[in-house]
């Protein structure tokens, strides 16, 4: 929760945009990287795999401000190491008036995408709102204004809790309205085609984040956990599922290849577990889809430390792990991370966050990547990680000849564990620009090791191979100062 946070004419519409620029040529950790698969380790996680077969793990972070996100953000993230953005896209700015489509807007999201495919960086691009739209203090992101239908309800916004606007009546009306009415759901499902039609097969795509935070009308009293929880089942179970239905075939109708991510409601930050059906992918036995929930705390996110005794982090991973083990699913949480980790209570959190996810996900974003004091910054000033924020920055198996078994960092020790796969195949170990400042050492016995350093002195990634290991075998690889 954060303030970023982050027809038939339609579609004669979308076809007469102008063609596509040629996809810019990826950077090479790019093309080692890029998940064409998927695999289940032992203790049930979905992790993505590429053509070699080994398991990935994608790690990154949101980019800065929406209008503000340029090359050099980019450029900055693969710097230190890292092989994912989350991008955010508005549907306000790339369809300002019904049917009228902005290609600048759109040129502007696959020049994003080429800069990414430079650094070597894969991104997942993010249909974002908050609060619905424009129409309810949203800046130009969101919902556009056309597209809003508030009923003449009222909207009296709160300076203090700007998440409290999802329960005023003019927003649950927005909504209702955006669910049920078939004309904005087919302006919303020729946006999708729109999208999906001008970025396909980009070498840096991996897919979509189909929408952020999504939120619905409540019938009853919002304040009551028991009327919240049933409103958020009522709502993944009926009209989210629909929309994300129709927003699976929007894309697939021009790209099968790209990946697509459905969130729950923003309940599962509270221990709430999802009530979303599994989907079916029209890619007929080729699933491409995924789960992306956030990872948020909510009294962090109101201000306070974060207490470790209230059973968060252990609440959140029982709540969201039957729902992409039941479909076989990876997870990629789209955001995570709290508004400064300067206090003892919240550099903790990043810690166990951290920590927590190297066992149920296949990848993370972190909220974001930014220079500053606080507002959710990952970088200090001077633009090294924020204080806090050490263990997102440490190492990790970006590409794995094996399954992983388990990960720690505690800032000056990196330990994995994993069961080998086939001989000959080559592991690579990214290791963040800020993990060892003074350099490290590699402890791997019976491995063969390389070390390179593809963005000079910044980051570095280990190549490991064991040529006389048998497929199966656990091994132990540690990094230290």
């Amino acid at each position: 929760m954060r303030v970023l946070r982050t027809a038939a004419a339609l579609l004669l519409a979308a076809a007469a945009l102008l063609g596509a620029a040629p996809p810019a040529v990826p950077a090479r950790g790019a093309v080692d990287r890029v998940p064409t698969g998927t695999a289940t380790t032992p203790d049930g996680r979905t992790l993505f795999t590429d053509r070699a077969g080994r398991t990935l793990q994608l790690r990154g972070f949101n980019l800065d401000k929406y209008a503000e996100a340029t090359g050099a953000d980019l450029a900055a993230v693969a710097a230190q190491g890292f092989t994912l953005v989350r991008i955010a896209v508005s549907w306000t700015r790339l369809e300002p008036a019904a049917g009228r489509y902005d290609r600048a807007e759109l040129a502007r999201v696959r020049g994003l995408l080429d800069a990414a495919a430079r650094h070597g960086l894969l991104a997942v691009v993010d249909f974002h709102q908050d609060v619905y739209g424009p129409a309810f203090g949203g800046g130009d992101r969101g919902i556009p204004r056309w597209a809003t239908r508030d009923d003449g309800l009222p909207f009296e916004p709160d300076p203090d809790d700007w998440f409290a606007g999802y329960f005023q009546p003019a927003v649950q009306a927005a909504f209702r309205h955006l669910y049920d009415d078939p004309d904005l759901r087919a302006a919303q499902t020729a946006l999708y085609t729109t999208v999906a039609r001008e970025l396909r097969g980009h070498p840096a795509l991996l897919g979509y984040d189909l929408f952020n935070e999504p939120f619905g009308p409540i019938d009853g009293d919002p304040s009551d956990p028991a009327v919240l929880a049933a409103a958020a089942a009522e709502l993944e179970q009926g009209r989210l599922a629909d929309m994300y239905r129709r927003l699976i075939a929007a894309v697939r109708r021009v790209d099968d290849r790209s990946w697509l991510f459905v969130e729950p409601t923003v309940l599962v930050g509270q221990g709430v577990p999802t009530r979303l059906p599994q989907f079916a992918d029209p890619r007929r036995g080729r699933d491409r889809i995924g789960y992306a929930p956030h990872f948020y705390d909510t009294a962090v996110e109101a201000g306070r430390d974060w207490d470790e005794s209230g059973g968060f982090v252990e609440r959140y991973t029982a709540a969201i792990t039957a729902y992409p083990r039941a479909g076989r699913l990876p997870v990629l949480v789209g955001e995570w991370g709290p508004p400064s980790a300067r206090t003892p209570g919240n550099a903790r959190l990043v810690e166990r966050q951290t920590a927590a996810m190297a066992g149920f996900a296949a990848g993370w974003t972190m909220w974001y990547w930014c220079r500053g004091e606080g507002g959710y910054c990952v970088l200090g000033p001077d633009g090294r990680p924020a204080p806090g924020h050490g263990p997102a920055f440490g190492p990790y198996a970006a590409a794995l000849a094996g399954l992983p078994v388990a990960e720690s960092f505690d800032g000056g020790r990196w330990t994995l564990t994993f069961t080998t796969g086939r001989p000959g195949g080559t592991s690579l170990l990214d290791v963040p620009a800020s993990a060892f400042p003074q350099g490290f050492r590699v402890q791997a016995p019976g491995a063969a090791v390389e070390v390179r350093r593809p963005q000079g002195e910044r980051a570095g990634t280990v190549r490991l191979a064991y040529p006389a290991v048998r497929p199966g075998t656990r091994v132990t690889v540690v990094l230290s100062p």
